[in-house]
């Protein structure tokens, strides 16, 4: 039997299961269809399809929690995902059926993953707001989330190059500490439940500089992240990416030697997005990529 977390005045909140997936993916597909598009942008997902494969692989994850919101029907009408996996959590993605939109769904469904983040006790929790979505940015600034960071979300082809001193590389498992070392350095804490999962499926690289590891990427993606000591580490990551996925990666605007250096080689701005933060966060002490999660 499913487990109920909360009743609602249209119907119930609920753990999520594999056999929501198409449901889910569905709901993600048109969600983030329908807004991009009110707004003159592509969509974050090409089609119905793979946005339910990449449910199917996230209602899998154990270190994923997953609330799944349904209708009076018995309808899935909405879901939304706790990442847990490491010392921050990340959230998202969080969409509501366009039809079942403007009844505070989507509230409920963030107020519900933070509060298991509060009871789990996360130094911090973390996500990727699209910056067209003004009643977004609304909605998670009023339930106590900063913003830091103005995001670029850049595409385009694989530049093919390489940054003179620096060595790219595949991560391997001896590299795990290294990558942990400078990530905590660099951000105050470690990623390294994601970095680990990323070695496991062979998208994650770093970069040697004078003998040592100075920066590594999880993969040059929407959903991965970077850290590096400089700029130029950063370079030598996204030079050697062999593909940048359709969806591109993020890149803060702030930096901007590294954003020009991006545009300068032809990449281009997709869309404009906005890294949030409750809870810990500590100011970056170097360069570095945030994932759509952040």
């Amino acid at each position: 039997m499913d487990k109920v977390f909360e009743q609602t005045s249209s119907g119930m909140l609920r753990a999520g299961r594999p056999e929501d997936a198409l449901a889910c993916g569905t709901i993600v597909y048109q969600g983030f269809r329908v807004i991009a598009e009110q707004h003159g942008f592509v969509p974050d997902f090409p089609s119905a399809e793979l946005a339910a494969a990449m449910l199917t692989e996230i209602l899998a994850d154990p270190a994923v929690y997953s609330v799944v919101a349904e209708g009076e029907d018995g309808r899935v009408i909405g879901s939304n995902f706790l990442w847990e996996g490491d010392t921050i959590a990340g959230i998202g993605p969080i969409t509501v059926d366009p039809g079942a939109q403007n009844r505070s769904l989507g509230r409920r469904l963030m107020e519900h993953v933070l509060q298991r983040a509060h009871e789990k006790r996360f130094a911090g929790v973390r996500l990727v707001q699209a910056g067209y979505h003004s009643r977004s940015l609304s909605l998670y600034t009023k339930l106590g989330f900063d913003p830091r960071e103005p995001l670029a979300n850049l595409q385009g082809q694989p530049l093919g190059l390489t940054i003179p001193g620096h060595t790219v590389r595949p991560v391997t498992e001896a590299d795990l500490a290294a990558c942990n070392q400078l990530c905590y350095r660099i951000h105050g804490h470690d990623r390294a439940s994601e970095l680990k999962g990323a070695v496991g499926r062979g998208t994650a690289t770093l970069v040697e500089r004078n003998g040592r590891v100075s920066g590594y990427a999880s993969e040059i993606s929407f959903f991965g992240h970077a850290v590096g000591e400089n700029n130029e580490d950063l370079k030598a990551l996204i030079g050697a990416a062999p593909a940048f996925t359709e969806s591109g990666f993020l890149l803060p605007m702030r930096n901007a030697d590294l954003f020009r250096w991006c545009l300068n080689r032809d990449l281009r701005v997709r869309q404009t997005a906005t890294l949030m933060s409750l809870g810990l966060y500590n100011e970056p002490a170097g360069a570095f990529l945030p994932s759509v999660l952040y």
